[in-house]
């Protein structure tokens, strides 16, 4: 028991230490007789004894953890997100700040704690953004931190834009060892336009590859932010997290104390609960919102009962109610997540608010492709699939099709070749489906000759030649970060891609920054892959849909013993016709098995062939049983051969195998 007691009196008596130079340039106050100055250097027991012996020292932050539900008032609250490019670091952070605050207890942290999905934590990336609510004491005042985890991925910007309206600050943490990156600047443009208040911490500096002096010098250089106090941590090893925290509660402003205004709550995000219907996360902007209140959603008029609200902390916690500038969820027996789109405005039916905040659209795909699968007797499957993961992807937009090829299957929607690729691993994983995938299209505008205009995603339902007057693509301004040793590569690149050059600014002495306006259709083949092989990995992009332009557009048809494949058939520029039209047919001839007939294989614009193969014709030997005689025999029996062939080729079909599709597909991807 004595050596308990001196344990216990050394750390209620140790002075507490100066705050490290590498923090922010706030000093904290002295405590020197605080049990909370040191709250890491204790294990959880004796901390414990601490509070025993030490009744009148305030709680830790760790302790005060447990009391999340506990009001603060609205000066004490703080609403902050993270910004950052893929893997600098973002969950680390995350789960770093939850654990050192008592949110999420030592013994159920896990990496990357609120990325949820199997895919998020393979692939090291955030796709659905998640809240938590923490509960910080400084200087003997508990505060209320609510984070809402963003997404990092240009393909969910429109979630990251919702998101941040919900704050009034961002970390932006950028990798000591990396430097800045494109998405780390498309992110912070978005910060700076919702006028948050951004605090830099440069992470990793634990790394043997870290330079934190001149990645601070680049942050200023490239974004304009004073790092002359950026936080220097890593999330990894527990460095400078409790500077974070102080930095949270000294810098971001609170919320705007609007309790008296009518209710007005914003949507963020939403999921779909097979139990409880759409759960909607939402942060409180004007008023308060009481369990069991009528509300009503105000961009479609549809009117519910809250049954259940409460905070993310981050399991859901009940509670009673919810006031101006905290962070929760809502229940209330939603049936369709079309009724609680995110930016949605939420306000009271008996009293409601004037207008909706501001930013609410819906989501607009980008990208399409089709969705096949592999056995047909799977499509109820896949359509049930889909359905069900719509609700829990609002993004996500789909319709039946048909193809003489692949059979029945679905035209669907996505906002980014990522969210592309997200969607085709969720159904296959989480539904045990096998799915054929078509080349990905974008949608073109075509203007007719009767002055109407009409949007086209798939090549079988555009105009015919005759009807059409002209056709836009979605074109997209592309930034591209660089070291300055492939700028070379990279141009020639973007040349190919037929990109238009806007400008090219050295943002540091080694690294470049290229900007290029470029047709959506060249970016969602191989383009990001073809930049990371080009730059050994170093480059990094940005891109943002800015519009449509006229271009010289023309329907490739790919026609097997002169009957056109639809499956096959692509909407590519005239001058890429020719190339695309050589690759389809030399390939699809390695792939189609012979027949007892010639078969050719034409690439063609309209009644035009750009391109030709032929599939020669297995002959069978007729004069083998011809053993000298008159040369008139052989003859006779030449003849009767070739007239077989031909009415063979005037009635017979050519079977493409679902193997030659799926080798064509694949390489579509590839020239397009």
């Amino acid at each position: 028991m004595a050596t308990t007691t001196a344990v216990c009196r050394l750390a209620v008596l140790t002075p507490a230490p100066s705050p490290s130079p590498l923090a922010s340039g706030r000093r904290r106050p002295a405590a020197p007789f605080s049990a909370t100055s040191r709250p890491r250097a204790l294990s959880a027991a004796s901390r414990g004894r601490v509070l025993c012996l030490a009744a009148s020292a305030p709680a830790s932050s760790t302790d005060a953890g447990q009391d999340r539900l506990q009001k603060v008032p609205i000066t004490n609250i703080r609403n902050f997100c993270i910004i950052a490019h893929i893997d600098h670091g973002k969950s680390t952070l995350a789960d770093k700040l939850l654990e050192m605050t008592g949110t999420v207890q030592k013994r159920d942290m896990k990496q990357q704690f609120l990325d949820n999905m199997d895919l998020e934590r393979e692939r090291g990336i955030t796709i659905k953004l998640q809240a938590a609510r923490m509960r910080y004491v400084m200087n003997n005042e508990p505060y209320c931190l609510n984070l809402i985890d963003t997404p990092g991925h240009v393909d969910f910007s429109y979630e990251v834009s919702r998101s941040l309206a919900a704050c009034e600050g961002a970390l932006l943490v950028v990798d000591a060892s990396q430097g800045v990156e494109a998405q780390t600047l498309a992110n912070v443009y978005l910060a700076l336009e919702s006028n948050l208040e951004i605090i830099p911490v440069l992470n990793k500096i634990d790394l043997p590859g870290a330079e934190p002096d001149r990645i601070a010098q680049e942050i200023e250089e490239i974004i304009g932010l004073d790092c002359s106090n950026a936080i220097r941590c890593s999330a990894k090893e527990g460095i400078g997290i409790t500077e974070i925290l102080d930095a949270i509660v000294t810098k971001v402003p609170p919320p705007k104390d609007t309790l008296k205004n009518p209710l007005r709550a914003l949507i963020f995000d939403s999921y779909y609960d097979a139990y409880r219907g759409v759960i909607v996360y939402f942060r409180v902007i004007d008023g308060s919102i009481r369990k069991g209140d009528k509300i009503c959603f105000m961009a479609n008029k549809k009117e519910y009962v809250a049954d259940e609200i409460g905070v993310l902390s981050p399991n859901q916690m009940e509670a009673d109610e919810l006031h101006a500038g905290e962070v929760g969820y809502l229940s209330a027996s939603i049936r369709s997540v079309a009724d609680a789109r995110v930016g949605d405005t939420i306000t009271h039916f008996a009293k409601r608010a004037e207008s909706a905040l501001p930013g609410y659209s819906e989501a607009t795909p980008m990208v399409f492709c089709g969705l096949f699968p592999l056995e047909a007797d799977q499509f109820e499957e896949l359509r049930e699939a889909l359905g069900r993961l719509q609700l829990n992807d609002a993004a996500l937009k789909f319709e039946p099709e048909s193809s003489s090829a692949m059979g029945f299957g679905f035209r669907c929607g996505f906002l980014g070749l990522l969210h592309m690729e997200i969607v085709q691993e969720r159904l296959e994983r989480e539904y045990n489906l096998n799915l054929i995938i078509t080349a990905p299209s974008v949608v073109y505008r075509v203007n007719c000759s009767n002055n109407e205009t009409v949007e086209c995603s798939n090549p079988s339902l555009l105009p015919e030649p005759g009807k059409r007057r002209s056709i836009e693509e979605p074109y997209v301004k592309i930034e591209l970060l660089t070291p300055k040793d492939y700028i070379g590569p990279i141009m020639e690149l973007g040349q190919e891609r037929r990109g238009e050059f806007k400008e090219m600014n050295y943002i540091t002495e080694n690294r470049a920054k290229l900007t290029y306006m470029l047709p959506l259709a060249e970016m969602v083949g191989d383009f990001f892959d073809q930049l990371k092989s080009r730059s050994k990995g170093y480059a990094s992009m940005e891109y943002s849909v800015v519009g449509y332009r006229v271009s010289d557009l023309v329907k490739l048809d790919i026609q097997i013993n002169g009957e056109p494949v639809e499956a096959l058939s692509t909407i590519v520029h005239r001058e890429k016709a020719y190339a695309v039209g050589r690759a389809l047919t030399q390939k699809l001839k390695e792939l189609i098995p012979r027949q007892m007939f010639k078969i050719p294989i034409q690439a063609c614009i309209g009644a035009k062939v750009i391109a030709s193969e032929a599939l020669s014709a297995i002959r069978k030997d007729v004069l083998s049983k011809c053993y000298g005689g008159d040369i008139s025999r052989k003859k006779k029996l030449l003849k009767k051969q070739a007239e077989g062939k031909k009415r063979m080729k005037a009635i017979g079909r050519v079977e493409v195998p679902q193997e030659a599709f799926m080798a064509v597909l694949k390489l579509e991807k590839e020239v397009l």
